[in-house]
């Protein structure tokens, strides 16, 4: 490690940008939460965003969802 000016110390010197990029590029490539939403119906876009909040990761599975959690 090397000791810098601290006047000289910039964010982009402190960060290494690459393994942020990938995660980022990660989550919205593979990730279950990223998804497209349905923007022609109000209804269907409330009901797609319920249904991510709730069943997402670490959320509820559908086995383990009562019917309490079901209702809208």
């Amino acid at each position: 490690m090397t000791t810098q000016d601290v006047e000289a110390i910039t964010p982009h010197t402190l960060i290494n940008i690459r393994p942020v990029v990938a995660a980022i590029k990660e989550f919205f490539g593979t990730s279950q939460l990223s998804q497209f939403m349905d923007q022609n119906n109000p209804l269907s876009g409330l009901t797609h965003k319920r249904r991510l909040l709730a069943l997402g990761p670490g959320g509820l599975s559908r086995e383990r969802a009562g019917l309490e959690v079901r209702d809208v």
